[in-house]
């Protein structure tokens, strides 16, 4: 059938018949109403309804030397490419049986010779009838999936910018850390690709799960809307009760993706993520970070991969506390934190890809402003 369907454009028959008194009866009877294709054996029938456009109805007597009509209709709703086209058969064969026999083969109907014009026009009208409306409703149903899924693509954007400005209000209060948030979230993707078909994580570094983890890394410090001012921008060494407030951003954030989960009444991957991630990002792979002291296997994938995206950042950026390291000197810190502040396998990966962190750092570089750009 034909891929564009034009309901202004003649219909297309393909007749297919060995006998020329036959072909010429038909063609004479239908060509001011439609286009008309001539086949005279199963073969050439079988090409031309291949071909594109292809014919919207198939006349098809059933004897025929070499390759019946039977035949030939076995092998056209054999073929993905010809199986909806309607088949009519035009037959001298009138027993029962051959009717049966031709309508159990996915015939639409069957015309016994010889031919009654007025039989022939009105049951040719009414299977391109259906032909036309079936092609109209499917291209209704196109057009109604292309605005559904415009509308999923601006529903998705637009999640997405709530998600950063979300993320971004934690950052805006600290103006030393515009982009520290797009930096880290494609730390983040960086790693779990290089990761994805290792055999820890290949289970949970799906593509799908990647883009996720992508999406969900900004969230990772949205709790730190709940430290004071005077802990959250200290210049000074926090006092050891001052850092236990501190510690709170976790908790914090982690209460920020419940209630959102409260609120939804479910949970997704997302969130999970989100959850994860805010919760478990200080937490150390010997067991030393907060907020629960977790080791290993224990910490969630998605915040070890976040713990050694955000210590790389806040190692190569300027704080209120610090000056920035360089790209050497950060990894030099880090691999020193191998087995103890990382999980071994994700930090081999980091260090495998270093380069391409150097990269992200170099693209998302601090600006004046505070707001990372979306």
């Amino acid at each position: 059938m034909s891929e564009v369907f034009d309901q202004n454009a003649k219909q297309v028959i393909l007749i297919v018949d060995d006998t020329p008194d036959n072909i010429s009866l038909l063609s004479g009877l239908l060509k001011d109403q439609y286009k008309i294709k001539i086949a005279t054996n199963g073969l050439k029938a079988l090409q031309i309804a291949s071909s594109r456009p292809g014919p919207d109805l198939i006349l098809l007597d059933v004897m025929m030397p070499e390759m019946d009509g039977y035949e030939t209709c076995r092998r056209l709703k054999a073929d993905p490419a010809t199986v909806d086209i309607p088949i009519i058969f035009l037959t001298a064969k009138s027993q029962v049986q051959d009717e049966e026999m031709g309508l159990r083969l996915g015939a639409v109907d069957y015309i016994s010779k010889p031919i009654s014009p007025p039989i022939v026009l009105a049951r040719v009208a009414t299977q391109l009838n259906l032909v036309r409306a079936r092609h109209l409703l499917q291209d209704q149903n196109k057009h109604l999936e292309s605005l559904v899924q415009d509308r999923t693509r601006k529903l998705a954007k637009m999640q997405d910018a709530i998600i950063m400005a979300m993320a971004s209000l934690a950052e805006t209060r600290d103006n030393e850390t515009g982009n520290h948030i797009r930096r880290t979230q494609n730390y983040v993707a960086a790693l779990a690709r290089k990761l994805k078909n290792h055999p820890r994580f290949s289970n949970e570094l799906s593509d799908e799960n990647i883009e996720l983890l992508y999406k969900s890394a900004p969230l990772h410090d949205i709790g730190k809307v709940g430290i004071p001012d005077n802990i959250l921008l200290k210049p000074d060494k926090l006092t050891s009760e001052e850092f236990e407030v501190m510690k709170l951003h976790t908790t914090y954030g982690r209460e920020t993706i419940i209630s959102v989960e409260t609120y939804l009444g479910e949970s997704n991957e997302f969130l999970r993520f989100a959850r994860e991630i805010t919760y478990s990002h200080q937490e150390k792979w010997d067991g030393s970070g907060y907020p629960e002291n977790l080791v290993g296997d224990a910490i969630p994938l998605s915040a070890r991969l976040m713990a050694v995206a955000d210590v790389y950042d806040a190692l190569i950026s300027r704080r209120i506390y610090k000056p920035a390291f360089s790209h050497e000197e950060a990894i030099s810190i880090m691999r020193k934190g191998n087995g103890s502040h990382f999980d071994p396998d994700i930090l081999e990966a980091f260090l495998q890809i270093t380069d391409e962190f150097h990269q992200i750092a170099n693209q998302f570089k601090e600006s004046d402003s505070a707001v990372p750009k979306f």
